[in-house]
């Protein structure tokens, strides 16, 4: 099994409900991510995929939730964009765009602070 990451950041504000005070109120974040890409095996050029193309992929998603009141966006309007939520977001957008079915998430991690993240694991 080969594994390939690239991180990426963007800046937003969001507003969780049903959670502790705090967090309910209007907030933002410097959010870091990690997408991690998974193959059994090489290309014929012995890679995976071309880093460029993987992070051109998650330049494009993080360029959409970028200085964005995140919970305006589409995909978030009707659940809580939690570090959770966001994570499984980028793994589902950064599938659609895969266009090899050797390759495939194989986890996406969401920093919304130097001290707290969630990760997401696909069931793949």
């Amino acid at each position: 099994m080969y594994e390939l990451k690239v991180t990426g950041s963007f800046a937003a504000a969001h507003r969780l409900s049903n959670v502790t005070e705090k967090c309910e109120n209007l907030h933002g974040h410097n959010w870091r991510t990690e997408l991690y890409i998974k193959s059994q095996k090489l290309n014929e050029f012995g890679v995976v995929i071309d880093f460029g193309i993987i992070k051109k992929y998650l330049r494009e998603i993080l360029g959409y939730l970028d200085h964005k009141y995140l919970n305006e966006l589409e995909p978030f309007k009707n659940i809580n964009a939690s570090s959770e939520i966001l994570a499984k977001y980028i793994a589902d957008e950064i599938e659609k765009r895969i266009e090899n079915k050797d390759i495939s998430v194989s986890r996406v991690t969401v920093w919304e602070s130097d001290n707290a993240a969630a990760t997401y694991y696909p069931d793949k």
